[in-house]
């Protein structure tokens, strides 16, 4: 990755065409709730500039479905990251028209502009080699800049690389550096965290890192299912029913590995629409109508031990539903034991991130990826789409 970087290029006067990750939090206004994607992309921005680049930033935001729709626009993006720069971020809104190529041309060295969220056109997720080439065609160099896009095979991930040289940016590298630091060489014990939903994602890196971790702590609805695949009653709970065989093979081999896998002792409950005041229970003691949505106060007091011993520590996850504060205590416990321990951390996902209301506590963590599924998938195989073509470029 290092000899693919693009501070080992001179871009000078050069159209460089930059894959970032704004796929950010938007709450009531279109406000932007959560801008750490935003600011993780600014050394690779400003280092463009300061260079004399014309930078033409390419990102999404959500799941247009290739149709132009307003709540999907990336226009507070642009706002917001020209106050971070100092400088305007023109936005460019009809990107797949030929006349995009005329407005990048009049930019000038230390100049950016934005495409309009990129999967505002269908042949992006496609990755339509015709869509592909179109964008090749903005510029002169691509970066990839997107960590937590790359586990996608799509048109301004890969199919641009087909077209242009491509080299890694600053955030990318220290993605893949940090990860591959925390699996390659991992100070011990080694403790994985797994919070939230997405389980079919999840489990498959649970199976992997039997092998490779200490021991692996379960919370939110991933810890639901592996409940309920226990012969656990877990009332109305959200479960992932379809991956209830492969939880028990995953027990299974968890039996056979140095690893120990642990699931909450007790669990914070309240009925399906959450109006029964919330109370904790056993793990065993969930009746039929009960859902649970944290982890207890007997877990965290486990979770927080096991942490505060660990050498390396991975989580992507919340432990609860936190946008109700009722049930973040066990995130925010989890966050605290993390930020206060010695141990490597690197901590991603975007609900993880999300779920992250002490700011003053970023700073004590290792690392924070943007990446989610990337960083999921990244542990599991060891590779992305978006890494392999700055690679074999």
């Amino acid at each position: 990755m290092k000899k693919k970087m693009i501070k080992d290029v001179d871009v000078m006067g050069k159209i460089v065409l930059v894959r970032a990750d704004f796929n950010v939090s938007m709450g009531d206004g279109f406000k932007i709730t959560d801008e750490t994607r935003i600011i993780e992309s600014l050394p690779t921005i400003r280092y463009l500039i300061g260079s004399q680049a014309k930078v033409v930033l390419i990102s999404h935001l959500g799941r247009p479905k290739g149709k132009v729709t307003p709540e999907y626009s990336l226009k507070p993006v642009a706002k917001r990251l020209s106050d971070h720069l100092g400088t305007p971020v023109r936005l460019i809104e009809k990107f797949w028209e030929e006349q995009a190529r005329d407005t990048i041309n009049t930019l000038k060295p230390g100049q950016v502009a934005m495409l309009e969220n990129i999967r505002f056109h269908p042949g992006e997720e496609k990755n339509d080699p015709k869509f592909a080439k179109h964008l090749a065609s903005l510029g002169d160099l691509f970066v990839n800049d997107a960590f937590g896009t790359s586990h996608r095979a799509h048109a301004s991930v890969v199919g641009v690389a087909e077209y242009l040289p491509v080299y890694a940016g600053f955030l990318m590298a220290k993605e893949v550096e940090m990860i591959a630091m925390a699996l390659g060489k991992p100070k011990h014990p080694l403790v994985f965290i797994v919070g939230g939903a997405k389980t079919p994602e999840k489990i498959q890196v649970i199976d992997r890192l039997l092998d490779l971790a200490d021991t692996i702590l379960l919370g939110g609805a991933n810890a639901n299912t592996f409940l309920h695949a226990w012969g656990i009653n877990t009332g109305v709970s959200m479960v992932d029913h379809e991956m209830i065989e492969m939880a028990k093979v995953v027990f299974w081999k968890a039996t056979h590995r140095h690893c120990a896998l642990l699931l909450p002792s007790d669990v914070v409950v309240s009925d399906e629409p959450r109006k029964r005041t919330p109370k904790v229970v056993p793990y065993d003691k969930v009746t039929s109508t009960s859902a649970i949505y944290d982890i207890g106060p007997g877990t965290i007091a486990t979770y927080r031990e096991i942490i505060a011993g660990a050498g390396t520590i991975i989580w992507n996850g919340p432990m609860g539903l936190y946008e109700d504060k009722r049930f973040r205590a066990g995130t925010d416990a989890v966050l605290e034991a993390v930020a206060g321990g010695n141990a490597l951390s690197v901590v991603g996902g975007g609900d993880t991130l999300a779920s992250i209301n002490r700011r003053d506590l970023l700073s004590k963590i290792s690392h924070l990826s943007t990446g989610g599924g990337a960083m999921l998938d990244y542990l599991e195989i060891g590779s992305l789409p978006g890494i392999d073509v700055i690679q074999n470029a």
